[in-house]
């Protein structure tokens, strides 16, 4: 697939620019009028300094056209931002003084010789730094305070500052892995009921109102999970991933909210249960991933959210077909293409497609498999556009085949089989490290079913090799499967060396 192209460079002399300088000391006394010691004075914000190296390196592109340029070369990187005009509106006028980490990987592909300040952005030390009257509080307040904060009786908020990218990347790393009861904290939840103040006592407290800020930070978790997986696998995420789901379900029924901000914070909400299932998934619990799945199906019925149906029965299909239950992974996965027919993406209609072949391989009715894999490939093959969903990013050339090799593996057919699981392993991207292990794992498989047991050895001591980096037991359970295939050919030199490793490994885990 031909790589997007990257926006030209154009020839400047911009160095970094000093957004960050702060203003020379006061050289007169303070006017009479000052306030008195202990007062506290208004504060007038600095106006920001608009980044002129982005505009240049924007050239004629709109800033939309620029934004597609950004989202594409993030997903070369296997990184998934949400970029917009509005973004790159805020980073043309400097309100954007440094970019979050998964920006600033983006823009170093992009433009691999320039630094941040380059750019025209402030170093990242000096976005840190705090203004000086909030330097009172406490540094260990500042690591201890909850993600979400709500008015306590008697006790005023401090004021809230105002939107930092820096500070919400901190922000969206503390709600992913903080402790589920912060939250619940917070909002006043995580006492016995005892110790709640009678309501004669006083008044009922009002529900925390919370806004885009809020959502920003489900949305950019359910992101960084799927980061996550991608690079180590499902194991070491699922309880992390669930403290996630909790939160955001802690907003969604504790909290007051306008309608958009409800309506994204459902989709976000829903995306989150999706994820939090096909971690459950891959790490084998396959009830606990049906449940989530279900819990995200009602979101989506209830909020009319049509792109989180589809997705759900996305991966509801793909479940249903580990299970063993073909019908029901046909059913979802004709259902998903019913919803998705209304998104515009045949990408996404692509690989619904791909999850009825599979169904249809497990009933064996290689004729039906057959209509879909073509279906697949034919809506694969008019490439990508901005309707396709976010979540798609692992849905190239790669997975593709793979998918296409599991179908054959199913009806039986090894070399097939084996020839795209190849293809898969081959095409794969370097930082999709689970699915390196994955179709690793799976050409180990197919080339065993042709008979080909030195083939099988060399895979799989390939996918055992990547194991320390990738905690999946839905891939640990194949390699087991080929494990337990070879063990009556021991007398094969190396096959006793693949099990010696591979029972190692497994002993090590």
């Amino acid at each position: 697939m031909a790589t997007p192209a990257r926006p030209a460079v154009p020839d400047t002399t911009h160095g970094a620019l000093d957004v960050d300088a702060p203003p020379p000391a006061p050289s007169t006394p303070a006017p009479a009028s000052a306030p008195p010691p202990g007062a506290t004075a208004p504060v007038r914000a600095a106006r920001p300094t608009p980044n002129t190296v982005v505009r240049e390196l924007r050239g004629d592109l709109s800033p939309a056209e620029f934004a597609t340029v950004i989202r594409r070369a993030a997903r070369e990187i296997g990184e998934h931002v949400s970029c917009d005009a509005r973004y790159i509106g805020r980073v043309e006028a400097g309100e954007i003084r440094c970019p979050n980490y998964a920006y600033e990987r983006v823009f170093r592909h992009l433009w691999p010789d320039r630094t941040l300040e380059d750019l025209g952005f402030a170093p990242r030390t000096a976005v840190r730094r705090r203004p000086p009257a909030r330097r009172t509080q406490p540094a260990d307040l500042l690591l201890t305070t909850p993600l979400l904060s709500v008015p306590l009786p008697g006790v005023p908020l401090p004021p809230s500052p105002p939107p930092d990218e820096e500070n919400d990347d901190v922000r969206r790393r503390t709600f992913l892995t903080g402790p589920p009861t912060a939250l619940a904290a917070a909002l006043g939840l995580d006492g016995p009921p005892q110790a709640a103040p009678p309501r004669a006592v006083g008044p009922v407290p009002v529900p925390r109102r919370i806004g885009a800020a809020d959502v920003r930070l489900v949305e950019q978790a359910v992101r960084d999970i799927r980061l996550a997986d991608d690079v180590h696998g499902a194991d070491a995420l699922f309880e992390r991933a669930g403290q996630s789901l909790r939160h955001a379900y802690l907003l969604l029924n504790e909290c007051d909210y306008t309608a958009e901000t409800e309506r994204r914070l459902n989709a976000s909400a829903g995306e989150l249960a999706i994820s939090v299932g096909w971690l459950a998934h891959d790490s084998n619990r396959l009830a606990d991933a049906r449940s989530f799945y279900a819990e995200a199906l009602a979101t989506a019925r209830m909020s009319n959210d049509t792109a989180l149906e589809a997705h759900v029965f996305c991966n509801s299909a793909f479940l249903a077909r580990d299970a063993g239950r073909p019908r029901e992974a046909l059913r979802a996965a004709q259902a998903g293409q019913s919803a998705a027919r209304r998104l515009d993406s045949d990408r996404l209609l692509s690989l619904l497609a791909m999850r009825e072949a599979g169904g249809w391989a497990l009933l064996r009715d290689r004729a039906a498999c057959e209509r879909a894999l073509t279906r697949a490939y034919t809506l694969f093959d008019r490439g990508e556009s901005e309707a396709d969903p976010e979540w798609m990013s692992f849905y190239g050339e790669a997975e593709i085949a793979g998918l296409e090799a599991q179908c054959w593996a199913a009806l039986g057919e090894w070399d097939l089989a084996s020839s795209r699981a190849g293809l898969a392993t081959a095409l794969q991207q370097p930082h999709f490290v689970r699915n390196r292990a994955l179709y690793t794992a799976e050409l180990a498989h197919d080339r065993l079913g042709r008979g080909d047991l030195l083939g099988a050895v060399e895979h799989g001591s390939a996918a055992v090799a990547l194991l320390d980096q990738v905690r999946s037991a839905r891939i640990r359970g194949m390699l087991r499967a080929t494990a337990d295939r070879l063990r009556p050919h021991r007398a094969v030199g190396e096959v006793r060396v693949f099990l010696a490793g591979y029972d190692r490994a497994r002993a090590a885990a």
